[in-house]
């Protein structure tokens, strides 16, 4: 049924449960397993004068920021490769677009035929003022979506 699975995965208390879900999906349907992190650098793009808030320290973040990524992306690579998958890793960034665009165009570009994302079951006010990653990729997504819940 489902050849290409991708999983988005963003280092919070859900990242266990959706690699789980995705691993089992993976055995099951003998899929490629792809895994996707979006580093989200909006705070440098939406303030044109964030160096002056953080001087000499924009580059410096920046570069943390996309080294963190990649460990936590090689970390959950080895949880996957320990269940017996080979996994693609994918770091997505950008300064001006959402987090669930670029996981939209993630997908699409790597022909994902299921994207997997967890959910932080954020309600009222929180969610209205954070938003919700999921809510926006059902609106957006190509290909198939599946929301694995928070507990």
């Amino acid at each position: 049924m489902y050849q290409r699975i991708l999983v988005a995965i963003d280092d919070s208390f859900m990242t266990d449960k959706v690699l789980d879900t995705a691993i089992d999906l993976s055995k099951r349907y003998g899929a490629t397993l792809g895994l996707l992190h979006a580093l989200d650098e909006a705070m440098f793009g939406h303030h044109p004068s964030a160096e002056n808030f953080l001087p000499n320290s924009v580059g410096k973040l920046e570069y943390k920021m996309r080294k963190g990524a990649g460990a936590f992306l090689d970390r959950a690579a080895k949880r996957v490769a320990d269940a017996g998958i080979d996994a693609e890793l994918k770091l997505v960034e950008s300064e001006t677009k959402h987090i669930s665009d670029m996981l939209a165009e993630a997908a699409n570009e790597w022909k994902a035929d299921l994207l997997v994302v967890g959910t932080h079951g954020r309600r009222g006010v929180e969610r209205f003022f954070i938003g919700s990653v999921a809510e926006r990729l059902a609106r957006k997504v190509e290909t198939s979506l599946l929301l694995v819940r928070g507990e």
